[in-house]
């Protein structure tokens, strides 16, 4: 038996994970119809607040059977690619159809043996503490950072008798009711903070179609703009540094510059765009198509990233908060390519109806957009404090928890 990091309660052991719990296990050979209708789950069906599967969608048993994770009825995903492992996704797989399912490859799948019951594991993997020792094992180039299987191999559980498992669980589960609902309020109240920047969005622009003000006029993104198609492999340069950025490092709705890393060409090994200041940085992916940058210094970055350079009289803030407008991101959701993973095309981009107002009354929505966000951030700050307050809760539940203090 071996020792572990603190004392257990009587009749509790330690094990490793790998003991417990098969670690990717081989897919069997399945006899399914092509067009059998089988659960898929990409990584953002996986909510990584509540730990659940929120949104698994259905596709045909010959789309998916190649190329993808599968698991089995009460497997537990995690999560092994940066930044979605640090946001703690991970959770049990119910209610597959046929009791199977496939999904990102981006997923740990861990099958629980008989000594150790699904809740048990999926709790042990949600908590900070794992979390951390999981990002140090991190093997990987920046932006594809991933937890070898190694670590959930070795990693020790704390394993109390199934019974006991059990109770505990049926505990934290009512400790962790308390602790959803007022998570629930709190979404409420970041919807109502989020929903207020979309009116003003709204009411800054015209809405297509209609007849713009005195003085402004309709015209196409592609003759007010250039696109800036340069790009480069920073691996032929290995020792230089680069601003990179990614976009994961940008939220959507997201109104401020996110910070670049910095980072040595050879820590991107494939292509990137290139931009500057004066540039309007569109991502072009769905389900990120309001994450829009104005960087204020140049650098390198995703090419799911659409870099746009507007002419004169255009000022870039005024057609990034364009492009965030709820009219503007429905006309792209619109006009996409691609079923996997969808993108904005980039003939329907160009040809984009853009609002044209004189500089000064740019500068004065962007000016009106930048307070009204500023009021918006500080109602979004303060339910982020309630939320790591809720965090730092969980945490301590789930510690107790697993030190059967609970």
């Amino acid at each position: 038996m071996p020792d572990g990091p603190y004392r257990l309660p009587a009749g509790w052991r330690w094990a490793a994970l790998g003991e417990v719990c098969q670690i990717n296990p081989r897919r069997p050979r399945l006899y399914r119809d092509d067009d059998a209708r089988t659960t898929f789950v990409p990584m953002n069906a996986v909510d990584e607040v509540t730990g659940t599967i929120s949104a698994p969608q259905t596709r045909l048993y010959k789309e998916v059977r190649k190329g993808y994770t599968y698991f089995e009825e009460g497997d537990v995903l995690f999560a092994k690619i940066t930044p979605c492992m640090e946001n703690g996704k991970a959770a049990i797989a119910r209610r597959l159809l046929d009791g199977i399912g496939f999904g990102s490859t981006e997923f740990h799948v861990l099958r629980p043996h008989t000594q150790v019951i699904a809740e048990w594991v999926w709790l042990f993997v949600r908590q900070e503490s794992l979390r951390v020792a999981a990002k140090a094992s991190f093997r990987g180039g920046v932006g594809q950072q991933r937890v070898p299987q190694e670590f959930l191999e070795s990693r020790l559980i704390p394993l109390p008798p199934l019974a006991e498992q059990r109770h505990i669980v049926a505990r934290l589960e009512e400790l962790m009711a308390g602790v959803r609902e007022a998570r629930r309020l709190r979404e409420e109240a970041k919807k109502d903070a989020e929903r207020l920047m979309q009116a003003a969005l709204a009411e800054a622009f015209p809405r297509p179609g209609t007849e713009p003000p005195p003085g402004w006029r309709w015209a196409r993104l592609g003759d007010l703009c250039d696109r800036d198609a340069t790009t480069i492999r920073p691996s032929d340069s290995p020792d230089k540094e680069f601003n990179y950025l990614g976009m994961e490092q940008v939220e959507s709705g997201q109104w401020t510059e996110p910070v670049p890393a910095r980072v040595v060409g050879s820590d991107i090994k494939s292509t990137v765009i290139v931009f500057r200041p004066g540039h309007v940085l569109y991502g072009k992916l769905r389900p990120y198509l309001n994450k829009v940058v104005v960087p204020s210094r140049p650098g390198i970055g995703s090419t799911e990233f659409v870099p746009i350079l507007p002419h004169p009289p255009l000022i870039p803030e005024y057609l990034a908060a364009f492009l965030r407008t709820p009219a503007f991101v429905s006309y792209a959701k619109r006009n996409m390519t691609g079923s996997r993973q969808p993108r904005v095309r980039l003939d329907a981009l160009w040809e984009a109806l853009i609002p044209l107002s004189p500089p000064a009354e740019q500068r004065r929505i962007v000016a009106h957009l930048n307070f009204v966000h500023e009021k918006v951030s500080g109602l979004k700050e303060s339910q982020s404090n309630t939320e790591a307050e809720l965090q730092r809760l969980e945490q301590t539940i789930l510690n107790k928890a697993f030190r059967g203090e609970l």
